[in-house]
């Protein structure tokens, strides 16, 4: 049975930094391509960043520079280094898993419950 267990999010004031991790159970953890999402009050869920099983990444335009995306394959635990942190940053941050085969995502979709962040100014 797949699970991911977010944690890390925690209230910090604008500029702060934090660091989310995400650790995985029940799946082979090298062979899936592992996702922040995150999502704000009001609005839809958006990637934040992607790591795929060859390390390449992937980083929303508004992320890239201040948010980095890693993954411990010895420890199953993919983590979101976050810095230089924005009231607009404050959301629910979801992990997501994803078998990938090659350069394809295939099959279902595997979700964490969320961690919160929450920037004030």
């Amino acid at each position: 049975q797949v699970h991911l267990v977010e944690s890390g999010g925690n209230v910090v004031q604008r500029g702060g930094s934090l660091r989310l991790s995400c650790a995985a159970s029940g799946f082979t953890f090298s062979t899936y391509a592992m996702s922040w999402y995150r999502q704000a009050p009001g609005k839809e869920r958006e990637l934040v960043a992607r790591i795929l099983t060859d390390g390449t990444t992937i980083y929303a335009d508004s992320m890239k520079g201040r948010f980095t995306i890693s993954r411990d394959n010895a420890k199953n635990t993919v983590y979101l280094q976050m810095n230089s942190l924005k009231p607009e940053d404050t959301a629910v941050y979801y992990c997501k898993a994803v078998q990938q085969m090659g350069t394809l995502l295939i099959g279902r979709n595997y979700w964490g419950e969320g961690t919160q962040v929450t920037v004030s100014s």
